[in-house]
């Protein structure tokens, strides 16, 4: 029966995804163990280290949809590891070739070998998805250049700004992310084959052929020692995910901010139902950004548990650090699949509200472009009192409830040098965005360099 919500019959679709529990299922990992298996055999076969005929019937014979799992469970339970199980089941299926299973190996050459085949698996889903939601951002940016709305600092206003500089600068974040898994690869994508003590000592003068072609056989990258101890491969993949579920709750953090009843400047995608409430009708929750925020913290739990084991790796094979990344690697996975889906989902139809955006602008009477008028009064009197005439004027507005612009209209300092044209300009925030529509360009064009 189902005991956490990744495999939960009701929640596993909230904290994982179909394609990361696919990958990460027992008889996925069963036949990756098979894989690795077979491609050695192989390897081992055209070398001249085995018989050929045996590789051969191997290759053939070998099935790892006939591993029977309640039966290594038993053998598991037994060993403490699943390999020595699967290659007894593997021996039956293949008759007296089988004696040449796992020629030189060791456990933990399978176990790790395997667990990176299941890691490109799901980087590669990763990527695909990262690909999605940052179109879906840069579609968000390209349409919303033009979307004025209030910059915030420290939760309260402080400039205009552009919806689409701010989606902009997710897709910044996005496209890193994509570039560092690309150049994380080759470092985290290493067969592991290095015998019992790391020194592929059963194999003789053959250890390092039978390493090289054991890992071109299953497309992987080659390391030039063992890394059975050296897990930060497996390290980085985890910390990578922790920095893209990171920046997915920044997304949902910013949704949730601007959901909330009194700013109301965008929503996630209507569904009838979705994300209401019990006994509030009217309800209309954050839900997929709450998922999000959740499954980025349990990355980042996860990418402590394998710094861990990467701390604590001893000798030339540790005595339990490894372990820690049986639970923490399928569990980040699974719940970067989560992430990912929840953020397509919201990033691709994010509903924007540019109506309630302007009216939460003008909300201050004016005060968010003080710096605008500060700025070119500055050009003709000087930096220090041009604050100081605009500071008036911004603390009469408050607290006369007034627009800044009538109370400026009142200053001499002001109006000696500031026509009533120049002032009806610089307090109006459209007027007053920077290069905010050059940067989103910029983060535009660089997704085609």
């Amino acid at each position: 029966m189902p005991s956490t919500v990744y495999d939960s019959a009701i929640f596993r679709d909230w904290f994982s995804s179909e394609a990361m529990r696919t990958i990460f299922s027992d008889e996925a990992l069963v036949s990756r163990y098979v894989d690795v298996e077979v491609a050695l055999a192989k390897v081992q076969g055209a070398l001249g280290l085995i018989p050929a005929d045996a590789a051969k019937i191997i290759a053939e014979k070998s099935d790892a949809s006939s591993i029977d799992l309640a039966k290594l469970k038993i053998e598991t339970d037994l060993v403490g590891y699943p390999i020595v199980g699967v290659v007894h089941q593997l021996q039956k299926q293949c008759g007296d070739a089988g004696h040449y299973l796992h020629w030189g190996a060791t456990t933990q050459d399978i176990i790790d070998t395997a667990t990176v085949l299941q890691i490109r698996d799901a980087l590669a889903n990763v990527e695909s998805n990262l690909i999605e939601i940052a179109a879906n951002c840069a579609h968000l940016a390209d349409t919303h250049r033009s979307t004025v709305m209030a910059g915030r600092t420290h939760l309260q206003q402080a400039l205009p700004t552009t919806f689409g500089l701010k989606a902009a600068v997710w897709l910044s974040m996005l496209d890193r992310h994509r570039a560092r898994l690309v150049e994380a690869k080759p470092r985290i994508l290493l067969g592991q084959f290095g015998g019992a003590a790391g020194t592929l000592a059963s194999l003789g003068p053959n250890g390092l052929a039978v390493h090289d072609a054991l890992v071109k056989q299953l497309g992987l990258n080659a390391s030039p020692v063992p890394w059975h101890v050296a897990r930060d491969g497996i390290a980085e993949a985890v910390n990578l995910l922790s920095l893209i579920t990171g920046t997915l709750a920044k997304i949902a953090t910013d949704v949730m901010l601007m959901m909330q009843t009194e700013v109301g400047e965008v929503y996630e995608p209507f569904m009838p139902g979705r994300g209401g409430s019990s006994t509030m009708p009217q309800k209309r929750n954050p839900i997929s950004s709450e998922f999000i925020f959740a499954a980025a913290r349990a990355v980042r739990q996860d990418a402590g548990l394998v710094l861990d084991s990467l701390a604590g790796a001893d000798h030339e094979r540790a005595t339990g650090p490894w372990q820690l990344e049986w639970i923490a690697v399928p569990r980040a996975f699974l719940s970067t699949g989560a992430a990912l889906e929840h953020a397509k989902y919201l990033t691709g139809g994010l509903i924007v509200e540019p109506t309630r955006m302007r009216k939460n602008l003008d909300s201050t009477n004016g005060l968010i472009v003080a710096e605008a008028v500060m700025m070119a009064v500055a050009e003709k009197i000087g930096r220090g009192p041009a604050h100081d005439c605009v500071y008036a004027a911004c603390r009469k507005a408050i607290e006369n409830g007034t627009l800044l612009i009538d109370e400026l209209r009142k200053e001499p300092k002001v109006t000696a040098v500031l026509d009533d044209a120049a002032l009806q300009r610089l307090t109006d925030p459209a007027n007053y965005l920077g290069s905010a529509d050059a940067m989103i360009s910029r983060a535009l064009a660089a997704r085609a360099s």
